[in-house]
């Protein structure tokens, strides 16, 4: 494989996690690509693996190999637009952040020498800048310092609706948010972990004493976010473009 090849599959991101970013079966998200192939091969000027590569994967169960697809950049820009609304936008701020850390992990270049005058003014400037936006960046974390100091080191069991204040958010709005992250669904009145962040000690149900309009008693219980809860929510929606209203101020 050569080096072009190498960076290709390396900036691609794999249709399993795809499916998850999406809420979607990944066995129909695979059909899917591959009707999407099918167009795109009608079309001699382009390549289908600009957008989508095949590769397969084995299942930890069953030692099977199943088939999936690696994902380009413009691949999740193709699955994207069949997406409308809320979800949609999830995704693409998903896909977008998830690129640009790839692309910020990439290997920097071999440091050249200047030649001539001109190219040695134009990297003294070339550092100059550099050093400037390291300095914008410093400023710009220094809420985020602020967020993981004060909230997230909160020993005690937080609200839902606290969490949501932080980002702006009333608390159905946010409820629904984790819902469309697949993070949590409404059982009845009361929302649920999904089971794969079930038993991770994210929340905590307390009980509480209420009343039923014909005045008999009863219990209900009311979920409360963890430490470790907060840190993977802030962790799992910084990774969409969300981050708390204190972070955006200096955005």
């Amino acid at each position: 494989m050569n080096n072009l090849a190498a960076i290709k599959t390396d900036m691609t991101i794999e249709s399993r996690e795809v499916a998850k970013m999406i809420s979607k079966r990944h066995d129909h998200l695979v059909r899917d690509i591959q009707g999407y192939i099918n167009d795109i091969s009608e079309n001699p000027n382009l390549g289908t693996q600009d957008f989508f590569i095949e590769s397969s994967y084995k299942s930890e169960g069953n030692n099977k190999t199943y088939p999936c697809y690696l994902l380009t950049k413009k691949g999740c820009e193709f699955v994207a637009n069949k997406m409308t609304g809320k979800k949609g936008n999830l995704f693409t701020a998903s896909y977008i952040t998830k690129f640009n850390q790839m692309e910020q992990s990439q290997p920097v270049q071999q440091y050249q020498i200047p030649q001539t005058l001109p190219e040695a003014l134009r990297l003294a400037a070339d550092e100059a800048e550099t050093i400037e936006a390291q300095k914008k960046q410093i400023e710009h974390d220094r809420p985020l310092a602020m967020y993981t100091e004060i909230i997230l080191k909160n020993p005690g069991l937080t609200k839902t609706s606290v969490i949501a204040k932080n980002y702006g958010m009333s608390a159905a709005t946010f409820n629904e948010l984790l819902h469309q992250l697949h993070i949590q669904y409404r059982q009845g009145n009361d929302w649920m972990l999904y089971a794969e962040y079930q038993n991770k000690g994210y929340t905590h149900s307390e009980p509480f004493a209420f009343k039923h309009k014909d005045g008999t008693k009863d219990v209900k219980y009311s979920m409360k976010w963890t430490q470790e809860g907060q840190k993977f929510l802030y962790d799992r929606l910084k990774e969409v473009g969300i981050v708390p209203a204190v972070e955006r101020m200096k955005g």
